[in-house]
């Protein structure tokens, strides 16, 4: 913890030991996980000093602390030593010298220290007060990401812990020009953020906008990271997401390393990466571990995907309503006789099934991990079969849901494929009121939007629009990465070559 700030008027912490104690359980309301241990250091040369140890249960372990200050009156130095040394300097020099210690001298600071974990340390006629590294962190250990896991790739995620996610960070990049600034975000939460980029690297035009709008958020909490990414992104009704987040650390060390500005919240395992464009939501981590001509395959499957996520039903509804010439006599044939026992029109038919099968999905999410996948298929067998028997829709719909389902599911990005989710519907309403007319018109009105958008200043687009020849090779496919000797240059213009 390398900065503190301190909140209105400075508030000093005085010399009377029982005043300090008394102004702590009032400010807490004599909270119960605050704990006080009050005991009498004797130090060669003085008279027996009282003092106490402050600290919250189940943020510190303070038993080897007090144990040491107990013992010592028992250190091996020379009389003379301690006498020419104030209390609080000798026992940062021989007592607790194998701890990190800070004098504090305000109660901002002190709170600040003492919910992070710290023991506070009160001496009898000394102002101010010691604050010692104690701190008990209880959290979960590194698992593999759930959201965002691969075939071959590293198998470790971020925790809820910062200075362990900070830590994995230095493991993937070992370099001195990565550098972490500390923040603190939400007047009573008081969350602990770290701003991470390549120094050297970075835009210094990004870094300091990043940094000019983490300095605008004034809010009372910021309990996940999300509260922030809805405060920094281009536009609050935007749904397509102009801030990346993830949960893989080898994802961010690979963004740090082509100019980008990660944000690390305590409290949650989702990092914040900056800027975000297009087509980095059809880039998964394990594209660099695998043979190029593989992942450009993938890659432009998933760009298959995302028109067939993103059209399917709407076409669907178009072709069947207005344009039924457009298909074959055979398929038209079927279509017909299956839709005649049918009492809905196929916008209707399609919005009953995309709406149960988004209802099974959150319901899947909700349910316990032990029956949740369970009522996810059984879930959406029944249903769909028994819809079809019923005559509530056809089988035809029936496929059209299933593969737009499955293909938003190919999408790398969870937040990008919410995107998806949305946009389908409102281009369903399109085709039903307009045909293929007004789907195309809002295919171009799709288009123009996203050309439009920027993320921290980098058009959204980019590199495809505005073109830049030089950024293809990582785009909608993959070159092999001896030839990738440039990071982009839509990111940042600083330090390109990366390899020789």
């Amino acid at each position: 913890m390398s900065e503190y700030t301190s909140h209105g008027e400075p508030d000093p912490i005085g010399d009377r030991l029982g005043d300090n104690l008394n102004r702590l359980k009032r400010d807490n309301g004599c909270s119960s996980d605050m704990k006080y241990r009050e005991l009498h250091l004797t130090l060669p040369g003085r008279k027996p000093l009282a003092a106490a140890v402050v600290s919250m249960d189940g943020l510190s372990d303070t038993q080897e602390l007090i144990r040491s200050l107990l013992a010592s009156g028992r250190m091996a130095v020379p009389i003379d030593t301690a006498e020419s040394l104030e209390p609080a300097d000798y026992l940062m020099q021989y007592v607790i010298s194998d701890s990190y210690v800070w004098k504090l001298t305000d109660f901002e600071e002190l709170y600040d220290h003492l919910f992070c974990g710290y023991a506070i340390l009160l001496i009898e006629g000394e102002p101010g007060a010691l604050s010692i590294s104690t701190q008990k962190i209880n959290a979960r250990g590194i698992e593999e990401p759930n959201v965002q896991s691969v075939v071959r790739g590293p198998r470790e995620g971020f925790t809820e812990v910062l200075n362990v996610n900070m830590s994995m960070l230095r493991r993937k990049i070992r370099d001195r020009r990565l550098w972490a600034e500390p923040r603190k975000i939400g007047r009573v939460t008081q969350t602990n953020i770290l701003i991470v980029y390549l120094n050297g690297i970075v835009s210094t035009e990004l870094l300091d906008e990043v940094k000019r709008r983490l300095d605008k958020i004034d809010i009372d909490a910021i309990l996940e990271s999300n509260y922030i990414e809805e405060a920094i992104q281009e536009s609050q009704i935007s749904i397509f997401p102009t801030v990346s987040n993830t949960e893989r650390p080898d994802v961010v060390a690979a963004q740090l390393l082509e100019g980008r500005v990660a944000i690390l919240v305590d409290g949650t395992p989702f990092a914040l990466v900056v800027p975000a464009v297009f087509t980095q939501m059809f880039q998964s981590p394990e594209d660099y571990y695998q043979p190029s001509v593989f992942s450009s395959m993938i890659r432009l499957l998933r760009m298959l995907s995302f028109l067939l996520a993103m059209f399917t039903p709407s076409l669907y509804i178009a072709i069947t309503t207005y344009h039924q010439e457009l298909l074959p006599t055979v398929l038209l044939y079927n279509l017909a006789s299956q839709r005649e026992g049918v009492p809905f029109p196929a916008f209707v038919e399609a919005l009953i099934m995309e709406v149960t099968f988004e209802i099974l999905r959150e319901a899947s999410v909700r349910m316990p991990r032990t029956i949740g996948q369970s009522i996810s298929i059984v879930g959406t067998l029944v249903i769909g079969e028994a819809s079809v028997e019923a005559g509530l829709v056809t089988g035809a719909m029936v496929i059209v849901v299933s593969i737009t389902a499955i293909s938003n599911f190919v999408m790398p990005a969870f937040n990008f494929g919410i995107a998806i989710r949305i946009t389908r519907f409102l281009f369903m309403i399109i085709a039903a009121s307009f045909g293929l007319f007004g789907l195309f018109l809002g295919m171009i009105a799709l288009v123009l939007r996203l050309c439009a958008m920027q993320s921290f200043g980098v058009p959204y687009m980019s590199p495809l629009a505005p073109y830049d020849r030089s950024d293809q090779k990582d785009t909608l496919w993959r070159v092999p990465l001896p030839f990738m000797k440039k990071r982009p240059s839509t990111v940042g213009k600083r330090n390109l070559v990366r390899q020789k």
